[in-house]
């Protein structure tokens, strides 16, 4: 049964392109050279005829003389007409490969010579060949498309129809009824334009077929009896194809008996065609060395005919291109000459300065690191005392000297920061963090912070935080508390008796990150048009027309470059007297069991009823009073020496929970007296207290045996909840 299913379609499909053939045989345009054209138009018949007789040896050779005049005619119609004849040869003999081949070749002189219905009927010929001998269902249809495409003008109605015909049944064939429908109900509105008994015989069952798949009985069986009801010899194929089917629909609803009779009469036709076919496939067998041997004969035709055209303007453009050649390359060679004296001195004249930058920055990096250490130190005592009186003394808290006086120290420690933010950004040392925080405890710190500043101006800090934003995310906190601490006090310092708002929305989910739109707005003095490009840039301000507004002109700067490592930027919408709004979008890891696991190792009480015994390792004195006074009002015992030296010396006599480290003191510095503590085998943690930046040091103070850093000046409960966490950890190692 699966047998003659195969064999079917390729007798119904030869029929048909066997009716496209005739039909373009006879429309070969008229060419300048009469004789000739004539002679091959009249060889190019008789292989049409003969493929029509099924002589297949008889119609190979006369195409294959008829496609050697072609060429010499340089006609691409015929050339292309010859080619597809071959092609329909080896498509009905089997020779699939063989066919396509040729096929192929046929397509590509229609589409030179743009005949419309040459390239139809060979774009329909291709569809036949993929879809009922290859089984590629959807390359097939895609010719069958194609096909349609080229005939959408009226002279072509035919072809048109013939082409639906077969989309329709190679979409039934897949049982895609659906998708074959509307090319049958074309057919049935343009029966007029099929001609031929053949054709009727195809649209009646491939209408029975339809009608069966929906469940219309009645007139799937009509149309099926319809069908079958021709006897010409020459519907053979159609008809053994419809009784087929007819015999498929009876034994669906329930007709067996009849069923069988027609699936008997199906066996009869078909082995009928089957003999037909061996005697065909028994004269194949003998033609295979000459169809070869024409394959090889029109491949050489084509290639000498194309090389010949193309031997004289490879020629003369080699002449001129060997000219152009030498020309350039002795353009080069003087050239180059030139050229290697002037860059060896160039490349001197670069490595020298690159020299000089490099040193350059050495230097200043180690200038700014030294002037921020500088003025770190006497800030934190500054802070420091001024901190000790306030708290000292509860009735000076109102006062506007000391008031005046810590937030002095403050604003010129936030410039130290600001500096060496920058340069820490320009030279690339900056490398995010993934800490776990939440975002509204970081903002709301910002808020307290800049509390002072808001209560100056006489300003409202509105802060407003989407609820869809989980409570815990991952990311680097400490540059974002960075960007919104300079950008809302950049705000509440041009805004007097205003708003500062601080909006935070979820933007959008990707996988794991969550990505925050975060928004700054006020209703201060605004910026003008003009100057809304150069603010980002270092030490640019602007607004200082009417009141000297504090400060450096590095803000913004540092905000622009930190949401660069984000892989963000900002975005600036301001008017004069309308207020500013600073906005951007940083995303956010959202991991909730790592974050679990970290805050489950979160130490929440980080009060203590023991008491712990401090050494404080500081050579300056104010240093010393200010570190002594912070570390025994939370009930610590505290010793302190001056410098190194002493500090091995007081630890061969007496043990400590832990040691504060100071790093630059004279004659030995803080590095190396922790490596001789280490030395001496004293595990008592080490932290360092020191107004170098923390990014500087990490690594000594490791190499040293170092546990911490903390930079001068810090929170106090920062301090105690690196000095708690050591000392705990020391002693359950112990």
């Amino acid at each position: 049964m699966n047998k003659h299913n195969q064999i079917m379609p390729r007798y119904r499909f030869s029929f048909l392109i066997l009716i496209f053939l005739n039909i373009f045989c006879i429309e070969l345009s008229a060419q300048n050279h009469a004789i000739s054209v004539e002679k091959v138009k009249k060889l190019t018949q008789e292989a049409c005829d003969y493929l029509d007789e099924t002589n297949y040896e008889k119609s190979l050779k006369k195409s294959g003389i008829a496609l050697q005049y072609a060429f010499d005619l340089k006609n691409d119609t015929l050339i292309s007409r010859n080619y597809n004849i071959i092609g329909i040869n080896f498509h009905d003999l089997g020779e699939i490969n063989k066919a396509i081949f040729f096929y192929k070749k046929a397509l590509f002189y229609a589409q030179r010579s743009n005949i419309v219905s040459l390239r139809m009927m060979i774009t329909s010929n291709l569809g036949n060949l993929y879809f009922f001998e290859k089984k590629m269902y959807s390359t097939g249809i895609t010719y069958y498309k194609e096909s349609l495409k080229f005939g959408k003008q009226e002279k072509y109605l035919k072809e048109i129809a013939i082409t639906n015909l077969n989309i329709v049944w190679s979409y039934f064939k897949i049982e895609n009824y659906k998708a074959g429908l509307p090319y049958l109900q074309y057919i049935n509105e343009h029966q007029n334009d099929l001609k031929g008994k053949s054709d009727d015989i195809a649209l009646n069952f491939l209408n029975g077929m339809y009608y069966a798949s929906v469940n219309d009985i009645v007139k799937a069986n009509r149309f099926f009896v319809k069908a079958i009801s021709s006897k010409s010899k020459d519907d053979k194929p159609d008809l053994a194809y419809a009784h087929l089917e007819y015999s498929k629909f009876l034994s669906k609803i329930g007709k067996h008996k009849e069923a069988y009779n027609n699936l008997v009469i199906y066996n009869q036709l078909t082995n009928e065609m089957y003999s037909e076919e061996k005697l065909k496939n028994a004269s194949v067998a003998g033609l295979n060395l000459e169809l070869d041997e024409y394959k090889r004969q029109i491949e050489k035709i084509e290639n000498e005919k194309t090389s010949q055209s193309q031997s004289l303007k490879k020629s003369r453009i080699i002449v001129i291109l060997f000219i152009l050649i030498s020309f350039i390359l002795l353009f080069l060679i003087v050239t180059l000459i030139k050229n290697i004296g002037l860059k060896k001195k160039h490349n001197l004249e670069l490595l020298k300065a690159k020299e000089i930058a490099e040193e350059a920055s050495v230097l200043k990096t180690q200038f700014i690191s030294t002037i921020s250490h500088e003025l770190r130190t006497p800030l934190y005592g500054v802070v420091g005392i001024t901190n000790m009186l306030l708290e000292e003394h509860k009735e000076l808290s109102q006062s506007q000297h000391l008031s005046a006086l810590k937030f002095s120290a403050r604003y010129l420690l936030s410039l130290v920061n600001d500096i060496l933010q920058i340069n820490k950004i320009e030279e690339n040392k900056v490398v995010l963090e993934s800490l776990t925080f939440n975002i509204s405890d970081e903002i709301m710190v910002i808020k307290n912070s800049l509390s002072f500043l808001s209560q100056k101006n006489n300003n409202k800090i509105n802060v407003a935080i989407d609820a869809d934003i989980p409570e815990y995310l991952i990311g680097d906190k400490l540059r974002l508390a960075q960007i919104l601490m300079n950008l809302v006090s950049n705000a509440l310092k041009f805004t007097k008796d205003g708003e500062v708002e601080i909006i935070v929305k979820l933007d959008k989910i990707e996988g794991r990150f969550y990505y925050l739109h975060f928004l700054i707005k006020d209703n201060g003095v605004g910026i003008a048009a003009v100057d809304q490009n150069k603010i980002f840039e270092k030490f640019v301000q602007v607004g200082r027309k009417d009141e000297d507004y504090q400060g450096t002109g590095l803000g913004l700067s540092i905000v622009k470059r930190l949401l660069g490592l984000f892989g963000s930027s900002i975005t600036l919408e301001s008017d004069l007297g309308a207020g500013t709004s600073f906005s951007f979008v940083i995303p956010f890891e959202y991991d909730p069991l790592k974050t679990k696991k970290i805050i489950e190792n979160i130490e929440v009480d980080l009060t203590s009823s023991d008491i712990y015994k401090i050494l404080i390792v500081e050579d300056n004195l104010i240093n010393q009073l200010v570190t002594k006074k912070i570390i025994e009002k939370n009930n610590f015992v505290c010793q302190v020496v001056d410098d190194g030296f002493a500090a091995l010396t007081i630890l061969e006599k007496e043990q400590f929970d832990l040691i504060l480290m100071d790093i630059n003191m004279p004659l030995m510095n803080g590095f190396e007296t922790t490596k001789r503590i280490r030395q001496l085998g004293v595990k008592t943690p080490v932290v360092a207290l020191t107004a170098f930046d923390k990014d500087e040091i990490t690594d000594e103070a490791i190499s040293a045996g170092m546990n911490d850093i903390i930079v001068k000046p810090f929170e106090p409960v920062k301090l105690f909840k690196i000095l708690n966490y050591l000392i705990n950890e020391a002693k359950n190692a112990g």
